[in-house]
């Protein structure tokens, strides 16, 4: 072989090998694994309770780091842990909270991603469960802004390497929102199959989609319980228009007759959503009203605990709840945690294995 194509041959693997590392992508063969001591998770102030949950199924210390406020609103965030070369994660969900705006939490992020490029950081990896501005995906007037691909472009700006977001509203949207960061969408019907399975002994069960743009989020839940239960499940939709704020539409199709259906969203904010499908659920025949979303950012006066709403209703931490919840609404409501879920996510990465092994599809 000669010199000429021998050098060209190794820059060519030489690339290769950088970009598969640029991108994330594991060579199972012909490399070691990082080791995990070389691997530091950080999570913002707002998201401590979720991040020391994944730290701890990790089995590792969150890495330290100073938040400071300064007049005018103004803050900085900087880490006090060496992260020159390292691969580096960083948990916060961008859910707004008293005193806490969705804004204030992204430019926050945003700011610190770029304080850890700065530093030399080798790798940055965003775990971001709930990923503000993704509802808005696309233009639904004339001239409207399709703020969840802003919001990729800034993330990209400041040399973010890979993104992880829990049940973001609309998939395509999500992944395709980004060109030089790698997007990680991880559902969460796994975790409500596996929660759910062990309560449904016996039942008769049916998932509800509660509008057509959530129905591919039902199917895959459905699919994943009679995975567990190993028994047929059913389905039905609810029709659902949203214009300027108000909900319209009443078609309802499937039968519940006797079942314990099953409303899954990705989102509960204001709660109206599903206590229309909650009502048309009981008028359908269901026995009992089950609400599952990955993120509740319902308030405490949300019609979700009054007469016409779910039996119970199951959330993920990815948000905490309102601290104002009356006590008859927190004891109807049950956590599941995705803090094992992104621990995995966050450990098959740095092994360089493949995150698809951990993800259910349809």
């Amino acid at each position: 072989m000669s010199i000429r194509r021998s050098c060209t041959l190794l820059i060519a693997r030489s690339s290769a090998a950088s970009w598969l590392r640029r991108a994330g992508v594991g060579m199972r063969a012909g490399r070691s694994m990082k080791r995990r001591q070389d691997m530091l998770l950080f999570t913002l102030e707002a998201s401590r309770a979720l991040g020391e949950a994944v730290a701890g199924h990790l089995g590792c210390a969150l890495g330290r780091i100073e938040e400071r406020e300064f007049d005018g609103g103004e803050h900085k965030v900087r880490t006090l842990d060496e992260v020159g070369g390292r691969d580096v994660y960083v948990l916060h969900s961008l859910h707004a909270e008293p005193g806490n705006s969705a804004n204030d939490k992204l430019v926050r992020l945003l700011f610190f991603f770029n304080s850890l490029k700065d530093a030399g950081a080798g790798r940055v990896t965003a775990i971001v469960p709930y990923l503000a501005y993704s509802r808005k995906d696309r233009r639904t007037k004339p001239r409207d802004p399709v703020n969840s691909r802003y919001v990729a472009t800034l993330f990209e700006a400041v040399g973010t390497d890979r993104m992880v977001t829990l049940e973001v509203h609309n998939v395509s949207a999500f992944e395709n929102a980004f060109r030089l960061c790698r997007p990680e969408h991880v559902p969460s019907a796994g975790l409500f199959a596996d929660f759910l399975a062990g309560e449904l002994t016996g039942a008769e069960v049916a998932v509800v989609s509660p509008d057509a743009g959530a129905n591919k989020r039902a199917e895959l839940l459905r699919h994943e319980l009679e995975k567990r239960l190993n028994r047929p499940v059913g389905k039905a939709i609810m029709d659902k228009h949203r214009s300027m704020g108000v909900v319209s539409g009443n078609l309802f199709a499937g039968d519940l007759r006797g079942r314990t259906a099953i409303i899954f969203d990705d989102l509960i904010a204001s709660g109206t959503t599903i206590v229309r499908a909650a009502k048309a659920s009981r008028e359908a025949g269901a026995s009992r009203v089950i609400a599952a979303a990955a993120h509740g950012m319902f308030p405490a006066d949300s019609p979700l605990f009054g007469p016409d709403g779910p039996d119970r209703l199951l959330v993920t931490d990815s948000i905490p709840l309102a601290a104002d919840l009356p006590a008859h609404a927190r004891a109807m409501i049950a956590i599941v945690s995705a803090s094992g879920l992104l621990g995995d996510i966050i450990s098959c990465i740095d092994r360089g294995d493949a995150v698809s092994d951990l993800i259910v599809y349809d």
